[in-house]
């Protein structure tokens, strides 16, 4: 059966009355904004990693997702952005919400200060203190004409 796109009004968030406990997650303003912006311009990757919601439309996996794509108005959700799991138990759902909401990985920063663009990791949701210390620190501080790092989105500079 082909993808069809999902009005709105037939997810929801998980309010904790269907015997799952509400998504543990939430994400702070500055990292928002970047989901987000990230949607607005790339929205082709939303079908690979996409809104999961059980056969009543509750949303068990994606909720920041969701709320970015209210936040920019998409409605309907494109075909592919909404993943409908079936028949599962509510043990089998609670240990896909823990599991979607937990990350098992650590970045390897040195990797990412060498490998990665400061713009790139801004854009993919790392924070400014996360990435502190990245900026190469060779160079005096007081020097006349140095100009600061500054974030993209936020317009923070970067120490």
């Amino acid at each position: 059966m082909k993808p069809t796109p999902t009005p709105f009004k037939s997810i929801h968030l998980n309010d904790g009355k269907q015997g799952l406990p509400k998504n543990p997650r939430f994400i702070r303003d500055d990292r928002f904004a970047a989901l987000c912006n990230s949607i607005r311009e790339n929205p082709e990757y939303m079908p690979a990693r996409p809104i999961v919601v059980d056969e009543s439309g509750v949303i068990i996996g994606g909720n920041m997702r969701y709320r970015a794509c209210k936040e920019l108005k998409i409605d309907p959700l494109p075909a592919g952005w909404v993943q409908m799991v079936d028949g599962w138990t509510i043990e089998k759902k609670r240990r896909f919400i823990i599991m979607d909401n937990r990350g098992f990985g650590e970045d390897d920063m040195d990797m990412l200060a060498n490998e990665w663009d400061m713009v790139e990791l801004i854009a993919a949701g790392f924070s400014i203190d996360e990435l502190a210390g990245f900026v190469d620190d060779d160079t005096d501080d007081d020097a006349p004409g140095k100009a600061p790092f500054m974030c993209p989105h936020c317009g923070k500079e970067i120490e």
